[in-house]
């Protein structure tokens, strides 16, 4: 889904950022650990700040926002760059079964493209919308948190590894967020 909305200022968002074609390339441990690890640094490093998130195997959703100073465009765009490189880099030097097609399906999204790529593994365009109440922002992170639930993953939304219901659940997790008392999982 394309954007209207540039996710600019300090307010909150709920976004999703996809592969190319709906891609499950976060089947594997080691391509998680490197949308986390981005994570981690987005927050430590660009001023991301992380209220909800589930990382599924196609796509990562979060409510975020940028910390005064910095602009949550920025860091998105910086975060898909790097972990573009890295995924690619993970395909192409770790065990994959599937590294030949992979390859093959992330070099075929770049053909119609004008400017030299190799590889692209996210959409051009992610979906954001602004989180303008304290309710719509409940809804999303309980809809965040309920995407593996509902995807027959998992039966309860806190036995997700991949996703803050387990701080919200206080169990531990691979990310930590900005826990909003007000959500119940």
């Amino acid at each position: 889904m394309s954007t209207k909305y540039k996710a600019n200022d300090n307010q909150c968002y709920f976004i999703t950022i996809t592969t190319v074609g709906w891609v499950d390339v976060f089947t594997r441990l080691n391509q998680k650990h490197i949308i986390i690890k981005s994570l981690e640094y987005c927050q430590k490093d660009k001023g991301l700040e992380i209220y909800a998130y589930c990382l599924m195997h196609s796509h990562l959703h979060m409510v975020c926002r940028a910390i005064e100073g910095n602009k949550l465009s920025d860091i998105i765009r910086d975060f898909r760059k790097y972990t573009l490189k890295k995924i690619i880099k993970t395909i192409v030097n770790e065990p994959e079964s599937r590294r030949e097609w992979l390859l093959h399906h992330f070099k075929e999204a770049c053909a119609h493209l004008k400017r030299n790529q190799e590889y692209k593994v996210w959409q051009n365009r992610y979906h954001v919308e602004v989180l303008y109440s304290n309710s719509f922002q409940k809804e999303k992170i309980n809809y965040i948190h309920n995407n593996p639930v509902k995807d027959k993953i998992v039966q309860f939304a806190e036995d997700y590894v991949f996703s803050s219901a387990r701080n919200y659940a206080n169990l531990d997790n691979e990310l930590d967020v900005v826990v909003d008392n007000n959500v119940l999982i």
